[in-house]
């Protein structure tokens, strides 16, 4: 993680230096809020990777002496089946279709997307985690 993060710090200091540059040049006030905006989210990979790093220590991908193996093991929990995408599919396609052809068909869409949406949350919330 520390190579990303010093990755993104760069990133962030380009965005940095551009900004300037065009606050100073240019003027203009949506590139100004993008250029800075694009500092601002790389900072904050940068951090986040940096903090990471301090905290957990080199990564198996970090050191040039690890191996492929020392990464496996169970990677998640993948359900086996289950009716809610469908269903948030569903509730997502008649929103869509809400907006289109009436505010009351809007209402329908939100009716089907909920459940499917709580159901896809709770499904498996009273699995024994590993």
């Amino acid at each position: 993680m520390k190579s990303e993060g010093y990755l993104f710090a760069g990133v962030a200091l380009f965005f940095l230096l551009t900004d300037a540059a065009y606050i100073w040049f240019a003027r203009e006030p949506a590139g100004i809020a993008a250029l800075s905006v694009s500092f601002g989210m790389s900072s904050v990979i940068a951090f986040f990777c940096l903090i990471n790093y301090r905290r957990k220590g080199p990564r198996p991908e970090d050191r040039p002496d690890s191996d492929v193996r020392e990464r496996s093991g169970t990677i998640d929990f993948f359900p086996p089946h289950s009716v809610y995408p469908v269903v948030t599919a569903l509730g997502a396609a008649v929103i869509a279709i809400g907006i289109v052809y009436g505010v009351w068909i809007i209402l329908i869409g939100f009716g089907l997307l909920w459940p499917g949406v709580l159901g896809m949350v709770f499904q498996f919330g009273t699995r024994e985690s590993h």
